[in-house]
């Protein structure tokens, strides 16, 4: 949706053959990528400070033992 948008706002189509990353550049729009890491890096940072029972501390501080089956 939001290639569409910014498509649309340029007043390109895909006839135009411009690369995405090249219209993100022109509105200076970071990918979605990046904000996917920003937000789980920012929960990630949360999680330290959490209470000792809860679901993500917990999962954060689990250990795996032994090997992965073929």
């Amino acid at each position: 949706m939001e290639m569409k948008m910014l498509l649309w706002m340029a007043g390109i189509t895909r006839l135009d053959r411009i690369c995405n990353q090249d219209i993100r550049q022109r509105f200076g729009v970071a990918p979605i990528t990046d904000k996917l890491r920003e937000a789980r890096l920012r929960w990630y940072g949360h999680v330290p400070c959490a209470e000792g029972d809860s679901v993500g501390k917990i999962g954060f501080n689990l250990g795996v033992t032994g090997k992965r089956p073929k």
